[in-house]
């Protein structure tokens, strides 16, 4: 999930993936609710990864889809890089935490925020599974060109969809992002030949 509020507001998403016949498990973050303990990146890395593997004693590694929306994206990539889903979901990603937050305080001094710092774009290198990124056109908080880039790192894995008018927090109030959400899930292949088509041709000859 994002940075605010806990399961309680975030639970209700849960929706977009039941009604495509999936289980859902989510995590607060430590000090969210009733998650306690010291909220560190390295604890909460592990509290992750403690879910993950819980789930995988249900579920074969080839039936997990990991999803990260805006903070969250940073600790799902990470948990694709270090395991073997089916797929990773990546919706309003942030490229990094220290990249976001010299966009709104670029004046500050880096070094306070390096022990929190989040590297989605270092993890999704490792990741060998597909990838999707979901975006907002309009998203002010993260602009649509911080999935560009992301999507360019491993580019041969990942698919980019924009979601026209979207913006950061209001991205699942269009159609759109759930139709994109159900031909992510349902993953639905289409075989392309082509030597049937302009791929290769060339605009010079």
């Amino acid at each position: 999930k994002g940075n605010t509020k806990s399961i309680k507001g975030w639970g209700k998403f849960a929706i977009d993936f039941t009604r495509l016949g999936y289980e859902v498990v989510m995590m607060d973050y430590r000090g969210f609710d009733k998650s306690t303990g010291k909220r560190t990146v390295e604890a909460m890395k592990r509290d992750s990864q403690f879910i993950y593997e819980i789930v995988k004693n249900e579920f074969s590694e080839d039936r997990i889809i990991v999803y990260g929306r805006s903070l969250g994206s940073g600790f799902a990539a990470r948990l694709a890089s270090k395991n073997n889903p089916r797929l990773l979901i990546l919706t309003s990603p942030i490229y990094s935490l220290l990249r976001t937050i010299h966009r709104y305080l670029p004046f500050m001094p880096a070094k306070p925020f390096l022990r929190y710092n989040i590297p989605t774009f270092q993890y999704l290198k490792n990741v060998r599974c597909p990838i999707k990124i979901i975006h907002g056109s309009d998203d002010k908080l993260v602009p649509i060109n911080t999935a560009v880039d992301l999507s360019e790192i491993n580019p041969k894995l990942t698919r980019l969809y924009v979601i026209l008018g979207a913006g950061h927090i209001d991205i699942h109030q269009f159609e759109e992002y759930h139709r994109v959400m159900e031909e992510i899930f349902e993953e639905r292949k289409v075989f392309i030949d082509t030597d049937k088509t302009s791929f290769g041709y060339s605009h010079r000859k």
